[in-house]
């Protein structure tokens, strides 16, 4: 592989503390709704998927209607969670700031959140405007689908083949490997867990790092690297 030419990130989880706080508020929702469960549990079974996909899953596993008034209510309450404590993961402005490679967000939140959640951490302007929700762009199939993946290999006119993609969850990493890309696993959130890095290598990450100091090293060495 020659210089990628176009870095993906994940947000959640990877650009933004928020996988932490979601995974709070989905576990008191699903508790009050008859499936008790810990928010570390919730963080590592569920992360990159959406509220809709956790709460069709519930309903698989265990049997229990979810009430569709739980889809508005996550939403309302981690939207105000969010706007008030979510955090930039340390050290990604100045990592992204730095980056001179071509590169975009690709992640299962809505445009609306992802601009709330960017711009409280000082890194809306530095992606914008390729910051794509997978439910809003192209086939709006969000990952493990990897659609929004191919769609911002089109909109930058690359081969998948030259893309790296940085993810933090399973679903995210298979999404991303089944559009023809290489993937730098992360578990620098606040919501990692033991073997989570082991997950991720399961699932197609060629490599993870828990710094994002470590990733424009990471890079470089992708670039050498033969992809496994």
């Amino acid at each position: 592989m020659a210089t990628p030419s176009l870095i993906i990130f994940d947000c959640d989880g990877v650009l933004v503390d928020s996988e932490i706080i979601a995974a709070e508020v989905d576990s008191v929702l699903l508790t009050e709704a008859g499936f008790p469960i810990e928010a570390d549990e919730v963080a590592e079974r569920f992360a990159g998927l959406t509220w809709q996909d956790i709460l069709l899953t519930v309903e698989r596993e265990a049997g229990i209607p979810v009430s569709a008034s739980l889809l508005d209510k996550s939403e309302k309450l981690l939207d105000e969670r969010l706007k008030n404590e979510v955090q930039a993961v340390e050290d990604i402005v100045e990592v992204v700031s730095a980056l001179t490679l071509p590169k975009c967000i690709c992640s299962n939140s809505t445009s609306r959140r992802l601009e709330l959640m960017l711009r409280r951490v000082g890194l809306f302007d530095l992606f914008a405007p390729h910051i794509f929700s997978a439910k809003e762009v192209g086939t709006k199939k969000t990952k493990p689908a990897p659609d929004v993946f191919l769609h911002a290999a089109q909109q930058f006119n690359v081969d998948p083949a030259n893309v790296i993609v940085i993810e933090d969850s399973a679903h995210g990493i298979h999404a991303a490997r089944a559009a023809g890309m290489r993937v730098i696993g992360f578990t620098g959130g606040a919501h990692t867990y033991p073997g989570h890095a082991d997950k991720l290598t399961d699932a197609g990450a060629e490599t993870v790092i828990h710094r994002h100091k470590d990733l424009p090293g990471t890079i470089e060495a992708l670039s050498v690297w033969t992809d496994a």
